[in-house]
């Protein structure tokens, strides 16, 4: 399998799984334009994808789909409920969008349940549900031929049943959102929109995730890739540095930016 994080952060994340001859984008919140081109980085073909695999209806996650559905052929992989929101979306989009959302959808959709297994291609899914303020919201683990990967991004807090579920990856995409003081200390940020982020709804912060490495990880993962890192609270190397002093497991970490693609691969890192 090889796991590639085409963009990560607040302003759209999209990530591609290829297995085999699978190849499943999750999430489309960047633009179409440059979903293409940064698949076209690293040798792949918007047209070849076999299906995007939709995890919350939020912009930074969703917003590029609708451009993106005229382009493809693909089924998308979406619940119910998440169609309904995206569709419904009323924040940052003119008041024609949702009519034209809905007619993107319309034919290509394959319906999920975000706590039911399903198979995409040469790919088995395991969604679970993770706490973040969308309608249905989940992360996931993929395997194929034994190798296990995962993904989890937009969740405010680790449960015991994340824990549980990203058990034996071999590869993990996790939320490193915030240094939880900087982000109070951010004068560029209101109040209101520094309480949901720090929320159990929120977004995961650096300090979480390292508690998490230090406690709940079970070693197994040769790879740990930060995402969702929001450039105004953290700094480059906060989220690294923050788990690297804890122990040699957690020097497995790699950060990843909005501009940086990183394919899985065997690499030296610092620490």
């Amino acid at each position: 399998m090889k796991l590639t994080v085409l963009g990560s952060g607040s302003t759209g994340n999209a990530v591609l799984i290829v297995a085999g001859n699978t190849r499943v984008l999750v999430d489309a919140g960047l633009s179409a334009k440059e979903i293409a081109r940064r698949l076209a980085m690293v040798g792949e073909d918007a047209q070849r994808l076999d299906a995007v695999l939709v995890t919350h209806e939020h912009g930074d996650h969703a917003g590029g789909l609708r451009v993106l559905l005229s382009s493809v052929e693909c089924p998308v992989y979406i619940s119910a409920k998440t169609r309904d929101a995206y569709i419904s979306e009323r924040f940052n989009v003119n008041t024609d969008e949702p009519r034209r959302r809905e007619k993107a959808l319309r034919d290509r959709v394959e319906q999920i349940e975000s706590s039911k297994d399903f198979r995409i291609g040469e790919i088995d899914f395991h969604p679970f549900t993770i706490p973040h303020d969308a309608v249905d919201n989940f992360g996931f683990t993929a395997t194929h031929q034994g190798v296990k990967i995962a993904t989890v991004m937009d969740f405010g807090h680790i449960t015991t049943l994340v824990t549980e579920r990203l058990r034996g990856c071999a590869a993990i995409v996790i939320e490193s959102n915030h240094s939880r003081d900087m982000l109070k200390a951010c004068d560029s940020y209101p109040w209101e929109l520094k309480q949901r982020i720090l929320s159990r709804l929120g977004h995961l912060s650096n300090e979480d995730l390292a508690d998490w490495i230090r406690r709940g990880f079970d070693g197994c993962a040769k790879y740990i890739v930060l995402a969702h890192l929001y450039n105004a609270q953290t700094t480059r190397t906060l989220p690294r540095s923050t788990p690297k002093s804890r122990s040699r497991n957690e020097r497995r970490c790699l950060s990843v930016s909005l501009k940086s693609v990183f394919p899985i691969r065997r690499s030296r890192h610092p620490g």
